[in-house]
């Protein structure tokens, strides 16, 4: 359950947290800068990681820039471009990637960010160390933990994902399950109706016929009577029995004809209501085709039915049954008169559909869905002062039907043709794992592609003007460059600050710098030579806390 002030609540822990981590690596960077200012180089940037950490919730990209900013203040001290800042600017950056799924917005922020940076050294015209800071730790700082928040996202949505298909495949199992269920129901129901109600009224017929007999007494007649009575009772009890299991499907939830096998045929069908007394006058015409059982079983359930209407609502009346085979289908047809007049009927003929409705109702609406299910058509309605009900079937179900019938007591179908929900769903998570990896893969690239030239040039140009302290101490003036070549690097360092290139020099000389070690994030101490005629006429050093 939902609690708002609950997840406030831990939503101000987390980022109280957070800002608490970031505030110790922030004072312990004051702390070994040594003498800075402690507004500039303190509180300003605690205030601005105050607002930039809750912002991130809201704007993760705003709170980078923030973050971003007092890195880029940072190019401005004289001593290291290094500082603390740049903890806090991969922390959120990993929250932007972690908190933005899409991958457009951020890029662009990072983008912004990286050209603030290279812009300020630019203004600041910063030394070769710096630019080397600006094009290789900054790059990393943004991207690299926002590659690491896009990673950290995508396994959260997948496994919330495979969460949410668990779920929907759990409660979908259940759903199945109820659907079996009404299902089996619906079909004891259809059985129960179709096969218990045409025997009771075989059997209320037949009593109905012996009251008739001159060789009983009236007591016998009375016995009969009730007999009638009792079935009659006894079937109403069937109707409401059926109402009970019997629910109305939904649309497109019809399970079919169930796929129960049929023992009796069409013919013992009629054979067993002429024995029982109906008169029954059936014909069928055209070559017998090779039916489906599904089929075979729809066109027994139609006669079943008519003729157990038939004898219910108008007994002693001729009953027609007519089957024609056509080249594709099949048409089955049953008509019956009315009732003689002064028989056992316990009412008038059925004369029109509402008198059918009325007692056969449920027979008749069953009836039709079932025909409707295997791709057919039912007709019912008044003829000629009687009742007729024509039934149009194919000679083959649909194949939905068929599979069904193949896996009885799945409840559902086993349509392949369609992907599930969750197949398309899988594929769509997969869609977004790719193009996060695409993402990932291409981001650094690009960035390598414009940024490693030239912080690799800018390392080798820190790194091969290095003259050794110990090499620096064996120079000795006054000699010539040719005697003392081999205490010297290969190449002088060609990016001395404005103060050291415009520092006093002896008169009519040459000078060179070089630096005193490979530290390629700090300072180091410059050595200066100065040549006249490529002999050494002067040596010094300039201190990295002097410039």
């Amino acid at each position: 359950m939902w609690h708002p002030r609950i997840h406030l609540a831990r939503y101000v822990l987390v980022d109280v947290a957070l800002w608490a981590v970031l505030a110790a690596a922030t004072g312990y960077g004051f702390r070994d800068a040594g003498a800075a200012s402690p507004v500039v180089d303190l509180l300003l940037p605690l205030a601005v990681l105050a607002v930039a950490v809750p912002l991130s919730r809201s704007w993760p990209g705003a709170a980078v820039f923030l973050v971003n900013g007092l890195c880029a203040l940072g190019l401005a001290d004289s001593a290291t471009p290094a500082n603390a800042h740049v903890v806090s600017l991969a922390a959120l950056s990993c929250l932007l990637g972690a908190r933005v799924a899409a991958a457009r917005a951020p890029l662009l922020v990072l983008a912004v960010c990286l050209a603030v940076d290279v812009a300020a050294g630019a203004v600041l015209r910063v030394q070769a160390v710096w630019w080397f800071y600006v094009l290789t730790v900054l790059p990393a700082a943004l991207l690299l933990p926002w590659l690491a928040g896009r990673h950290w996202r995508g396994r959260r949505e997948l496994v919330r994902e495979g969460w949410r298909l668990a779920r929907s495949l759990e409660e979908r199992q259940h759903l199945v399950a109820e659907r079996a269920r009404l299902a089996e129901r619906a079909d004891i129901a259809a059985d129960m109706h179709d096969s218990l109600g045409h025997v009771l009224s075989l059997v209320a017929l037949r009593a109905g016929a012996l009251e008739l007999s001159p060789d009983l007494t009236n007591r016998d007649r009375a016995d009969l009577a009730e007999l009638r009575g009792t079935i009659a009772d006894a079937v109403e009890q069937l109707r409401e029995t059926v109402a009970i299991l019997h629910e109305p499907p939904e649309p497109g939830t019809e399970t079919g004809p169930g796929g129960l096998p049929v023992k009796d045929s069409v013919e013992d069908l009629l054979g067993q209501a002429v024995a029982s007394g109906v008169p029954v006058r059936w014909e069928r015409r055209g070559a017998v085709p090779a039916l489906s059982p599904l089929v075979e079983r729809g066109m027994y359930r139609v006669v079943q039915e008519a003729l157990t209407n038939a004898v219910k609502h108008a007994p002693g009346g001729v009953v027609r049954v007519g089957i024609t085979h056509e080249a594709d289908r099949t048409r089955v047809s049953v008509v019956n008169a009315a009732p003689p007049a002064g028989g056992p009927a316990d009412g008038p003929g059925q004369t029109d559909e509402v008198r059918a409705s009325g007692a056969g109702r449920r027979g008749l609406t069953g009836l039709r869905e079932r025909v409707t299910v295997l791709g057919g058509s039912l007709w019912t309605g008044p003829h000629q002062g009687g009742f007729r009900v024509t039934a149009v079937l194919p000679h083959q179900a649909p194949a939905r039907l068929v599979t069904r019938a193949a896996t009885p007591g799945t409840g559902r179908d086993m349509d392949l043709g369609a992907a599930p929900e969750s197949a398309e769903r899988l594929a769509e998570v997969r869609r977004a794992a790719r193009l996060r990896s695409v993402v990932a893969f291409a981001a650094p690239v690009v960035a390598a592609a414009f940024f490693v030239p030239a912080a690799v040039y800018l390392a080798w140009q820190l790194t091969m003007g290095v003259l050794s302290p110990s090499r620096f101490d064996q120079l000795e003036t006054g000699r010539s460059r040719a005697e003392i070549a081999r205490l010297l690097p290969a190449r002088a360092f060609p990016y001395p600050p404005d103060h050291a290139s415009s520092a006093p020099r002896p008169p009519a000389t040459n000078c060179e710098f070089y630096r005193s070690g490979r530290d390629l994030l700090d300072q180091v101490d410059l050595y200066r030579l100065c040549w006249s005629d490529d002999i050494l006429v002067a040596k010094d050093t300039i201190e990295a806390s002097q410039r």
